[in-house]
C-alpha cells in the first residue's frame, strides 16, 4: 500500500523551490557581469584616441603577448610592437615601456619586444623593459611605481585596450589608447571577446576596488632616464 504521508510532492516543491532560487541567482550574477563590461567599456572609450590624436606623453606602454619558442612574435604582439613603434616615429613619445612576462629562463616576452624595436632602429636607450608584467593590471601598476609613468599611451588591441585604459586611468595616470588591430586574428577573437568579459570583471574590482600590489615592485626605474638600466643579458 502506498504512504498517504505526501513527502513526495513536499520535495517536489522543494527541488523547484531551489532550482528557481538558482536560476535567480545566476541571473543576478551575468546581469551583473554585463553591467560592468559596460561600464567599463563606456567609462574608458573617451580616452581612445587615433595615433595622429595622441598627446604628449612619459610613455608608451606595450602590453606583452605570446612570443613563440623560436624567439618570433605572435601576430597580436607583432601589432601592438609595429603599432608602438610608428608612434614612437612621431616624435610625441619618445619613451616605450615594455611590460609582459619573464618569470622563466625559457620564456622572455620582455627581451623579445626590445629585440623587435631595437630591430626597426630605437635606441636601446629609449626602451624599457618590465620584467614582471604578468597581467594587464599588474603591468599598470609597475609602470606607475617602478617606472613612474604619470601620463600613458596604451598600444594593444580594441578588445583588450578599454580595459587596460579603465584600469590605468582608476590608478591614476593619465592614460589614452591607441588600437592597434592590423591583421585579421581569425575565430580565436570570438573567444578573446568572451574571455574578456570576465577579465573586465575582474579588473574593475581589483582597480577600483581592491588596488592589491602586484607580484613584485622593487627599486624604481624611472622612465625619463637610460632603458639599458632594465638589460638583464
Amino acid at each position: 500500500m502506498k504512504s498517504c504521508n505526501g513527502t513526495g510532492p513536499l520535495k517536489s516543491r522543494m527541488v523547484r523551490r531551489i532550482s528557481a532560487v538558482f536560476v535567480m541567482l545566476a541571473v543576478i550574477i551575468i546581469s551583473s557581469a554585463l553591467l560592468i563590461d559596460q561600464y567599463v567599456q563606456r567609462t574608458s572609450s573617451r580616452y581612445i584616441v587615433g595615433a595622429s590624436e595622441v598627446p604628449e606623453a612619459d610613455a608608451i606602454l606595450v602590453p606583452g603577448a605570446y612570443v613563440f619558442p623560436d624567439g618570433t612574435v605572435s601576430f597580436m604582439l607583432y601589432d601592438r610592437l609595429n603599432g608602438a613603434y610608428e608612434l614612437y616615429k612621431s616624435g610625441k613619445v619618445r619613451k616605450i615601456l615594455v611590460s609582459g612576462d619573464h618569470g622563466r629562463k625559457d620564456y622572455d616576452e620582455v627581451n623579445t619586444m626590445k629585440k623587435f624595436l631595437k630591430d626597426k632602429g630605437v635606441p636601446e636607450a629609449d626602451v624599457f623593459m618590465d620584467h614582471a608584467g604578468f597581467c594587464t593590471y599588474e603591468s599598470i601598476y609597475r609602470a606607475r611605481d617602478v617606472f613612474l609613468v604619470k601620463k600613458v599611451i596604451i598600444v594593444t588591441q580594441e578588445y583588450h585596450l578599454k580595459r587596460a585604459v579603465f584600469a590605468a586611468r582608476e590608478l591614476g595616470l593619465e592614460a589614452y589608447g591607441v588600437a592597434s588591430d592590423q591583421h585579421d586574428y581569425g575565430e580565436v577573437m570570438t573567444i578573446y571577446k568572451l574571455r574578456e568579459i570576465v577579465a573586465r570583471n575582474k579588473d574593475f574590482f581589483l582597480a577600483k576596488i581592491l588596488k592589491p600590489q602586484p607580484t613584485f615592485l622593487g627599486d624604481t626605474i624611472p622612465v625619463t632616464g637610460d632603458g639599458r638600466s632594465t638589460d638583464d643579458q
